[in-house]
């Protein structure tokens, strides 16, 4: 099966949806087992492992991440955090033998009671073609203003 550039933009486009309809086990059943999301500390870094990082999860942290988010018994998320992302159109940078590379900008709003948090950014996605599906192997998520203080992140950029 191949993949077309317009299947791949609009894998971003479902995924953002995903993530602002608050479909925390339908978004983690895109990801690969191994699949890592990463959002560096510094601007263009280029080691997660030996250098600090806002998140680095695999998939261990990510199902904690999401069961936290659908916790009927979450109080820090009483009432719940909600998000928005508006994107750019994406780019396609890779498309190989089943794996591609997409890089997109946005403008990302988190909002829970009266304090909303603004964030600017770049995402990369590593995708992979795994039995006719599109599956993420990786994103790394770049704040534009990365090396600002931030108050917490509760959702997924």
């Amino acid at each position: 099966m191949s993949v077309t550039r317009d299947q791949l933009i609009d894998f971003i486009y479902d995924e953002v949806r995903m993530l602002d309809e608050g479909r925390y086990d339908e978004w983690l059943s895109l990801w690969l087992p191994d699949g890592i999301y990463w959002m560096p500390l510094d601007y263009k870094q280029t080691d997660p492992i030996n250098q600090t990082s806002l998140l680095y999860e695999d998939m261990f942290m990510l199902k904690l991440r999401v069961e936290r988010l659908n916790g009927a018994r979450t109080f820090s998320q009483k009432p719940k955090s909600r998000c928005h992302h508006v994107i750019q159109r994406p780019f396609v940078d890779e498309m190989g033998e089943g794996r591609f590379v997409t890089n997109t900008s946005m403008h990302y709003v988190e909002t829970r009671l009266d304090e909303q948090q603004l964030l600017a950014l770049t995402v990369r996605h590593d995708l992979a073609l795994v039995d006719g599906a599109l599956r993420i192997a990786g994103k790394r998520v770049d704040l534009l203003n990365c090396d600002a203080a931030f108050r917490n992140i509760q959702l997924l950029p």
